[in-house]
């Protein structure tokens, strides 16, 4: 599948080609990334699309073949890089302010904090990632219970983004960053399916859900589903 997206206009910056590959249905919350931090930097991209189901990307020949096999790839011209967190950080080195918007933190401790909270999310909280999968954000679906152990990463969850996230603010660091978005999505697995949060992280979610880019992205996957 190929979409080609509004380009940005020519008179506001210069940039390289830019190509980023999802699954087809985009529901990667990884992909969902990438795509937030081009849009919040103003980039203008090619999206094209990879079936998961059927084993597309196992296929020789994929752009992401001889990488990960893995969604999202992005490529810069010839550079093609794999892994979403390396791929934000990708950006905001290779596209960085002021010329282009940040999505990262100025402050060296705050930015180094926010690409914590990206690596714990991919790294850790397997039991939530696995009983609440983005079909529960994209597609509406609904999860049995959480099991034990589900339950007690969701507890771990909890208790850990109540010690980051700042009383009264609606962002991790005073202002966006991706880390927000990426965050978002990890309690809306929750929070979609149901599951009993407190109030200020389903409100901050729900704040964070409603930023454009965001929605850009959940109207993608409303398209294919629709």
């Amino acid at each position: 599948m190929f979409i080609e997206l509004p380009l940005a206009d020519e008179d506001f910056m210069e940039q390289p080609v830019i190509t980023l590959w999802s699954d087809a249905h985009f529901h990667s919350p990884y992909v969902m990334s990438v795509y937030v931090a081009l849009k919040e930097k103003g980039l203008a991209f090619t999206l094209q699309t990879v079936d998961l189901a059927s084993g597309q990307h196992l296929q020789p020949g994929w752009q992401g073949y001889q990488l990960t096999r893995r969604v999202p790839v992005l490529a810069v011209q010839e550079f093609i890089l794999s892994e979403s967190s390396a791929i934000d950080e990708y950006l905001e080195e290779r596209f960085a302010p002021p010329v282009w918007e940040r999505i990262y933190p100025v402050d060296r401790e705050k930015r180094a904090r926010a690409r914590q909270i990206q690596a714990w999310l991919r790294s850790d909280l397997l039991p939530i990632r696995e009983e609440r999968p983005t079909e529960v954000i994209f597609s509406g679906a609904r999860m049995p219970p959480l099991s034990a152990a589900g339950c007690q990463a969701a507890e771990k969850f909890i208790a850990h983004v109540e010690t980051l996230l700042p009383e009264g603010q609606q962002n991790l660091f005073g202002e966006w960053c991706i880390a927000d978005t990426d965050l978002a999505l990890m309690i809306n697995r929750l929070a979609l399916n149901g599951d009993a949060l407190p109030a200020r992280l389903e409100e901050y979610a729900q704040f964070q859900w409603q930023r454009a880019s965001v929605q850009q992205f959940v109207a993608l996957s409303d398209q294919v589903s629709g």
